[in-house]
């Protein structure tokens, strides 16, 4: 395994699979790039025969030109006029949709099933779908949940037939959801800062919110996820829009886009609401009745903070609890927020940018079984 480091800091590691075909190989990073460059085919092809130069990707046999061909023969790419009139290449939905599983794979694909991980839950057989996926048992689980056929084949297997025995050890237990449902907003900070210091802040963040929506839209159907951006503003997007999502010359409006998150969960029938926001910044902007303004990025601005607890509290009546990533570690911020929970009774995590798709999928999986209600 190999490390390129291209432009902005970015690191890309070259890993082949087994059997993989030239264009799953090369498809694999195409998706990577196309992510980091916000949906810009042009400038992902660009780094892609970079790396190539480095690293040999292709062969004679096969080479980027073929690969762009058959990206567009599987329908990955399409013709498009941009408004000025000239023509070029751009991704589909079905590139969209491979973006979206391959962040699912590579964040949800790593929290392991443990007995004390995902799955623990203190409330004793209220699963009533079944998921055709299997776990050891756990102490407190109900007994009609446990699979006699799996735990027959896992006793055989432990012991042996010639002196058969079965034991708590072999039980396996398959996995049920909740018919309940939960409603998720996701706030993501597109604040300048997101790009700043040469880290790439916003990238991970839409990998955060491409992979949860495709475990929510996959596992989790009856459930919603919404997801908003704010800046000088908050304003939502689609699940679509999420590759191409950019940081822009932005102050960070937090109160905006709180105010946006309750509206919008305030129109779901769902008893089951919550909220996540992914910021590495202090709120530093309100927009005034006139329209206008009110910024200020030096230290923590009481007019603005104060406003942004009032918000918290807030959704704290109206049962939302909010859980804050925080990416930034200043003292003086981690103080903000620490607040900011406390007037929610809400949850935060002081976070890198590494651990923050494992903590918002473990955090998700929690917060939809300990809020079930029946």
């Amino acid at each position: 395994m190999t490390e390129k480091k291209l432009r902005s800091g970015f690191v890309f590691k070259t890993y082949e699979a087994p059997d993989q075909s030239p264009f799953d190989k090369l498809f694999d990073i195409f998706k990577e790039l196309i992510t980091h460059t916000s949906g810009d085919f042009d400038e992902a092809i660009d780094w892609l025969r970079e790396l190539d130069q480095e690293y040999e990707l292709t062969t004679d046999e096969y080479t980027i030109e073929d690969f762009i061909e058959d990206l567009k023969k599987k329908g990955y790419i399409r013709e498009e006029i941009d408004p000025d009139g000239d023509s070029g290449l751009a991704i589909t939905a079905k590139t969209e949709r491979a973006i979206r599983q391959q962040a699912l794979d590579q964040i949800f694909g790593q929290i392991k099933k443990s007995g004390t991980g995902n799955h623990r839950s203190k409330h004793v057989g209220l699963g009533d779908e079944h998921t055709g996926e299997f776990r050891a048992y756990q102490f407190g689980d109900a007994l009609d949940k446990v699979s006699m056929t799996e735990s027959l084949k896992n006793a055989q297997i432990n012991h042996g037939i010639g002196n058969f025995n079965i034991t708590e050890d072999d039980l396996i237990v398959e996995e049920t959801l909740h018919k309940s449902q939960m409603s998720t907003i996701l706030m993501i900070d597109i604040s300048h800062s997101m790009i700043l210091y040469g880290e790439d802040r916003i990238t991970p963040a839409k990998k955060v919110a491409m992979a949860l929506s495709e475990l929510i839209t996959t596992r989790y159907p009856k459930d919603s996820l919404d997801i908003l951006v704010f800046g000088n503003d908050a304003w939502p997007i689609a699940i679509k829009d999420l590759p191409y999502l950019k940081v822009g010359p932005y102050h960070t409006n937090t109160v905006a886009g709180l105010q946006l998150a309750m509206d919008m969960l305030r129109r779901k029938r769902n008893t089951n609401k919550q909220i996540f926001m992914i910021t590495d910044g202090k709120p530093s902007c309100l927009r005034l009745p006139d329209g206008q303004y009110y910024k200020n990025s030096f230290g923590l601005d009481p007019h603005i903070v104060n406003r942004c607890y009032a918000m918290a509290q807030q959704a704290r009546k109206l049962h939302i609890p909010i859980t804050t990533f925080m990416i930034a570690q200043d003292e003086y911020l981690r103080e903000f927020v620490r607040e900011f929970t406390y007037a929610n009774q809400g949850k935060a995590f002081y976070t890198g940018l590494r651990g923050l798709g494992e903590m918002i999928f473990e955090d998700y999986e929690n917060n939809r079984k300990k809020r079930i209600k029946g």
